[in-house]
């Protein structure tokens, strides 16, 4: 299909070449590159190093980049006065002496890392923690391994106190304001949304987490899906020689008790490397929904309202296990294979209460229900991994990747609501709901890079994916002790997508400047059956997905960086299953399986200060964009859904600062301030609401406080914000962790998440037929104790560490070439 480029589009890289292109040009000898070789002190090259370029001056980091498998690096960078640093899990970080580098470039001696925890640098002691946060080109960085704030938590906990992040009523994930996430963990997507994938992020603890990358613009390699960006949620592993591992455990406390206690195995020798992680958590919690509807007649006189108290009780328990190994069989090629699981079993007990009233006032009915739920979610994936490295030649070293994939994920959901009527005359009702739901995903990728000559590279690869979804639902009624299936509600819905993809990416650096375009093709094949009614769909389209990005130094204080996109959110396969969810005897969720993708495309320019302070503009359009409303059924109950409207208009000025004012004080501030307004109409005639300028603000202290001690201080404020139908509340929260280092090996956490309890999430949706005003209060205030022991051999192997297809974009994606 054609896909001319937007006329705002045009415009907007029309003005940006025209700032651009002059400076370009001054620029143009100003910057240099820096070129070098890392080793272990027992002479072996050491593949993914950490190397951080730093001012002489002051040693604020400029620049960070990793070594390739025979510990080569390659980084371009302003001419100027630097030293850098090298670091690894297990060595400690090693510094160069300072260095001028000329116009012309520069090569450095080989720097050697020892296996010791601090290296001494002209009589200061650097030691190798990372921060928390660390922004780099497109993308912010959380490190949770081993944080305060991290312990006993859940991986939905970590990315709600995340930079930008927001988890909203509905429990959609937002980054900057925007929905429309694709979720990755250690590169395999996650096939959720919503409900679904919060309640899979809370089953996955999050000391199982090494690190989460939010990308805002990523490159053409990665998937097209995810038109606000990637959230990449990488799991731990670890590099040690020998037998080791670790075992950790958490007690949290708010209104209920939550436990967490887990496992972590490796055994490494040449050439081989097993590992295995287990963990179960057991966490029970509460949820208080409260809404509060105005139904109207008319568009505008009130036909009456209702006011309904549903509260739950939920008691979670999850195994989450993961096993593997890497095996070298030649200097140059390379093998892994990875399972995983996590089973989930959430149960839960609901009272839900509701009076509704007529124009008057006056109630009409009064119901009390019991609401019994069970939800069983058995994951499985598994990963077969290839990388080869070809003979170098002057140009460098090709490499190929390829991955197989396959993962499933079962669903299984009982429901026991029992409505006992008071008004307008005493009746029950019970209905019995099961739902079965089995989704497997194969997929298959291989992904190649050369490097050419006049300093340019190339990447190009396929990816070929597969998807069956069954999901099969009944509903009984049951009256006077007798159960009639449901016609109206019972269902089966079949499910098959097939997604073909090629891309090729061309990278050209040269000093000062680093041009990177990309195309990538996919070709979707979508299938949707419901065995009643009869109903479907077929859907076959071809789509094209540039990516341009350009990164240019102005001057030694300031650079530039633009990039341009086009990104598209396939509806999941739980949006389009119309089967219902019952929240009470008069509300539900549903999917939608009229839906169509959205495309978006994307623009951003940034501007880098003294190599710290990062500020940005965007502006991203999205045509047909998924929405979550409220409508009224043929039964006049209420129903949660997924439409299309017609299209979204996202405006944003984004501000990062890391500041290091003392050496015991890490500081990070990062603020968001967006504009959104939608176009379009629903069947109903409902329209969204105007637009309003909203922010997330964000942030967090880190300080070292001696002899084993460390605290963090982490909060974040969302501003009022009104997004589609729905006005939002401001709301926000303040946490609190303290460590202590016991010896070498072990570690006591404690943290205390909410202080002030001000996460509870307040909002009204306006629609012709009905007002809704929900408020949404959860165990969110929380302290926690947390205690972890490492055993085992502390030495790191020079070894190269596994990397698949998917992690390899993830470093070469890091806007540092």
């Amino acid at each position: 299909m054609s896909l001319p480029l937007p006329s705002f589009l045009g415009r907007f890289s029309a003005v940006a070449a025209v700032v651009l292109f002059p400076s370009l040009l001054l620029a143009q000898t100003q910057t240099a590159t820096l070129q070098g070789t890392v080793q272990a002190t027992s002479g072996g090259a050491l593949e993914y190093v950490t190397l951080t370029l730093h001012r002489a001056a002051d040693s604020v980091a400029v620049k960070t980049e990793f070594t390739d498998a025979q510990g080569r690096y390659l980084l371009s960078a302003p001419i100027g006065r630097y030293l850098i640093s090298g670091a690894m899990v297990g060595y400690g970080r090693t510094w160069s002496k300072p260095f001028e580098l000329p116009a012309a470039g520069l090569a450095l001696p080989a720097l050697q890392l020892a296996p010791t925890a601090a290296t001494n640098l002209k009589g200061v002691t650097v030691t190798g923690e990372k921060a928390q946060f660390e922004r780099l080109a497109d993308r912010t960085i959380v490190n949770v391994e081993g944080t305060p704030l991290s312990a006993g938590n859940t991986t939905l906990d970590v990315l709600g106190r995340a930079p930008g992040v927001t988890v909203g009523g509905n429990d959609n994930l937002a980054l900057r304001g925007k929905q429309g996430l694709l979720i990755l963990i250690d590169g395999k997507r996650v096939p959720l949304t919503g409900t679904e994938l919060a309640d899979y992020l809370r089953a996955l603890p999050a000391e199982q987490v090494r690190s989460i990358e939010l990308i805002t613009n990523p490159p053409a390699k990665y998937d097209a899906q995810g038109g606000a960006g990637i959230i990449a949620i990488n799991l731990k592993k670890d590099l040690r020689l020998g037998t080791n591992g670790s075992v950790n455990t958490s007690y949290g406390r708010g209104q209920y008790g939550k436990f967490t206690s887990g496992l972590t195995l490796n055994h490494r020798r040449k050439g081989l490397n097993l590992f295995g992680t287990y963990t179960y958590a057991d966490r029970q919690g509460f949820q208080k929904l409260n809404f509060e509807r105005t139904f109207y007649q008319d568009a505008a006189q009130v036909s009456g309202r209702s006011i309904q108290y549903n509260d739950s009780r939920s008691h979670l328990q999850s195994h989450t296990w993961r096993g593997g190994l890497d095996y070298t069989f030649s200097k140059n090629t390379q093998m892994g294979v990875v399972v995983s699981g996590l089973g989930s079993r959430v149960p839960s007990t609901g009272d839900n209460t509701g009076l509704f009233l007529d124009a008057q006032s006056l109630p009409r009915a009064r119901y009390r229900s019991d609401n019994q739920r069970n939800l069983r979610t058995p994951n499985q994936t598994a990963n077969v991994s290839v990388r080869h490295l070809f003979a170098a030649d002057s140009l460098g070293t090709p490499e190929l990747t390829a991955d197989l994939d396959y993962g499933h994920y079962g669903t299984t959901r009982t429901l026991d609501l029992l409505t006992n009527y008071e008004l307008p005359a005493p009746r029950t009702t019970r209905l019995l709901g099961d739902q079965n739901g089995n989704l497997s995903i194969w997929s298959g990728k291989a992904d190649y890079i050369r490097p050419l000559r006049h300093h340019l590279r190339l990447e190009a690869g396929v990816k070929s994916s597969y998807v069956n979804s069954d999901n099969d639902v009944l509903f009984l009624n049951e009256m006077d002790g007798q159960r009639v299936v449901d016609a109206g509600k019972t269902n089966q819905f079949h499910y098959t997508e097939n997604i073909n993809a090629a891309y090729a990416s061309l990278s050209r650096m040269r000093p000062g400047l680093t041009i990177t375009a990309g195309l990538r093709g996919e070709q979707t094949n979508v299938t949707g059956r419901q065995i009643m009614g009869a109903m479907g769909f077929d859907r076959n389209y071809f789509q094209l997905f540039p990516n341009l990005s350009l990164e240019r130094a102005l001057s030694e204080q300031h650079r530039l960086a633009l990039s341009l996109s086009r990104r598209i959110d396939r509806p999941t396969y739980n949006q389009l299953n119309p089967f219902r969810s019952y929240v009470d005897a008069t509300s539900y969720r549903a999917g939608n399986p009229t839906l169509w993708p959205q495309t978006s495309f994307v623009a951003e320019l940034t501007h880098t200060f003294k190599q710290k302070l990062v500020t940005g503009l965007s502006y991203t359009r999205t045509s047909r964009p998924i929405l979550n409303v409220y409508q009224l059924d043929a039964e006049r109950l209420v129903v949660a859904t997924n439409v299309n409207l017609s299209a979204e208009h996202y405006y944003a000025f984004t501000f990062t600062a890391p500041l290091k004012p003392t050496k015991w004080l890490n500081l990070y501030a990062n603020a968001e301030v967006f504009y959104i307004y939608f176009e379009g109409q629903l069947s109903d005639g409902s329209r969204p609401l105007s637009g309003r300028p909203a922010a997330i603000l964000s942030s967090n202290a880190s300080f070292a406080l001696g002899h084993g001690w460390g605290l963090d201080l982490n909060g974040n404020y969302h501003t009022p914000e009104r997004y589609g139908f729905e006005r939002v509340r401001s709301f926000g929260q303040a946490t609190a962790g303290v460590q202590k280092s016991l010896g070498s090996h072990a570690s006591l956490r404690f943290n205390v998440a909410d202080i002030f309890y001000t996460t509870p999430l307040r909002a009204t949706s306006t629609y012709v037929p009905l007002q809704e005003t929900f408020r949404n209060r959860q165990d969110s205030r929380v302290a926690t104790l947390a205690f972890n022991y490492r055993f085992g051999n502390d030495k790191v192997a020079p070894a190269r560490k596994r990397a698949t297809g998917a992690e390899d974009e993830k470093r070469r994606a890091s806007g540092v070439q």
